[in-house]
């Protein structure tokens, strides 16, 4: 059966997710972090944004319904703008959009499947920050969730002590997750390195739901 929009989708223009916020993370710690950004629409101070992760110079990992919408048609790229880094009113880097992937799975119909909630938006330049590394292996727990929220849009959100709920082709963790969360990374840890496992998409009954990089497509 497929997945759809009738789960809470964590972005800002979508419909709003219940449960406890994320905790802020110290101002301290962002600068392991700085990977992670906001995706704007129509520049970096419109309040209409999710949750975006660098993978790449130039790639940006977020959910396909911050990029298109919850029915197939969003914006174009050049109208989203990645804001690196971003803490209370300073950013690392500011990049506009020049391309968007979205899984071809994504839309059915005109209707969002979920399970297939992923995009990738290309810069128009690579970033001066570095990008996190994409997770390798299982993925088992422990989990992280990392993003920004309309409740804390200007410092970043995080709980590193997530746990995998089930083992479906989704991730469902325990941690919950608010609107502007979507598009945020689900890392996980291997050694002394966070990798990134997954992308947020929704608030389901038990936790947050993040589709797994496996969905992208090979480099």
């Amino acid at each position: 059966m497929r997945s759809s929009v009738l789960l809470a989708l964590c972005l800002t223009f979508g419909t709003p997710a219940s449960g406890a916020e994320l905790t802020v993370l110290p101002r301290a710690d962002h600068v392991d972090w700085q990977a992670i950004g906001r995706v704007n629409v129509a520049g970096y101070r419109k309040r209409e944004m999710c949750s975006g992760v660098l993978i790449g110079p130039d790639r940006v990992l977020t959910a396909a319904h911050c990029v298109s919408g919850v029915d197939g048609v969003g914006p174009v790229p050049e109208e989203f703008t990645f804001v690196a880094g971003w803490l209370q009113g300073e950013a690392k880097d500011v990049v506009s959009g020049s391309a968007i992937w979205v899984h071809p799975n994504a839309y059915s119909e005109g209707q969002l499947d979920i399970r297939y909630d992923i995009a990738i938006l290309t810069l128009e330049r690579p970033s001066t920050v570095p990008p996190l590394p994409v997770a390798t292996g299982s993925g088992d727990a422990p989990f992280g969730i990392v993003g920004y929220s309309t409740r804390r849009p200007h410092m970043l959100s995080a709980s590193f002590d997530c746990t995998r709920i089930t083992q479906d082709d989704l991730l469902r963790l325990d941690c919950p997750v608010r609107p502007g969360n979507s598009g945020g990374p689900v890392v996980t840890r291997n050694g002394d390195t966070w990798g990134v496992a997954g992308v947020v998409s929704a608030m389901g009954q038990t936790g947050a739901i993040a589709v797994p990089v496996t969905r992208l497509p090979p480099d």
